[in-house]
């Protein structure tokens, strides 16, 4: 227990994770192109067409683990915000930072595809859906934090501001999740669910899966390339900075 956590201290620290970053982000870049291809591949040409929606139903492919990252990242960014909060730690506010764009963006292709499939569902492109309206809340909340932390010139005061905001738009995640039972929505029920199993077709669920698994693997892989440009920025004073810096333009 002790070695395990003096493993994390240690990468806690913005020189150490700098480097752990640099080592994991282009294996795990890789392995989310690999991922998304063959998920791509199977939702497209393998899975059989939906016997209600046709071949419309495919943008689930795209929609559904889109909008399940637009949520897990955001519960992540609510989770560094506590860290930070609680511990004044440097780096979850870099965390965060470089987590909001692609919440951001998958929280936008969320709703986009999900409006593309409600024209001919739906015959509309969008409705005052509880979910559809908690989820543009949650792009909103994205960019909201976005705005506040680089409207402030002090990074330490900007992490705590946008700390306090991702912890409190948090709230908004179960509504999104929850919506569809609390409130007599248009929005379809879950196909797949934890307790319940899937009423997927096999080939169906693991497109899914595999899609999903490519996007939160891009996440995880876009992060740490985001991050190590924050961490040069705020440690640019640094001595370790200098160094690091020399030697890469000698390598290159």
């Amino acid at each position: 227990m002790t070695q395990h956590s003096n493993v994390l201290f240690r990468f806690a620290a913005p020189q150490a994770f700098y480097g752990l970053a640099g080592r994991l982000w282009p294996w795990v870049a890789a392995l989310a192109c690999v991922l998304g291809v063959w998920g791509l591949w199977m939702g497209m040409f393998v899975a059989p067409a939906d016997f209600q929606q046709g071949q419309a139903y495919r943008i689930i492919y795209v929609h559904v683990p889109a909008s399940w990252m637009s949520m897990i990242i955001y519960l992540a960014m609510a989770f560094w915000a506590l860290l930070g909060l609680t511990f004044n730690t440097r780096l979850s506010g870099m965390m965060n930072r470089a987590l909001a764009p692609t919440g951001a963006m998958f929280a936008f292709l969320s709703l986009w595809t999900g409006a593309l499939w409600g024209k001919p569902m739906w015959g509309t492109w969008w409705v005052w859906d509880a979910r559809l309206t908690s989820e543009l809340i949650l792009f909103f909340l994205y960019l909201g934090f976005i705005g506040l932390t680089a409207s402030i010139d002090d990074p330490r005061r900007a992490d705590k501001a946008g700390g306090l905001l991702a912890l409190v738009g948090a709230i908004n995640v179960p509504v999104i999740y929850f919506s569809v039972r609390w409130w007599n929505t248009l929005h379809q029920g879950a196909s797949v669910s934890v307790t319940q199993g899937s009423s997927m077709a096999q080939t169906m669920l693991w497109a899914m899966l595999l899609m999903a698994m490519s996007f939160w693997l891009y996440a995880i892989a876009i992060a740490l390339y985001r991050i190590r440009t924050l961490i040069l920025e705020r440690e640019k004073h640094a001595l370790w900075v200098e160094a690091e810096l020399r030697s890469e333009g000698g390598a290159s």
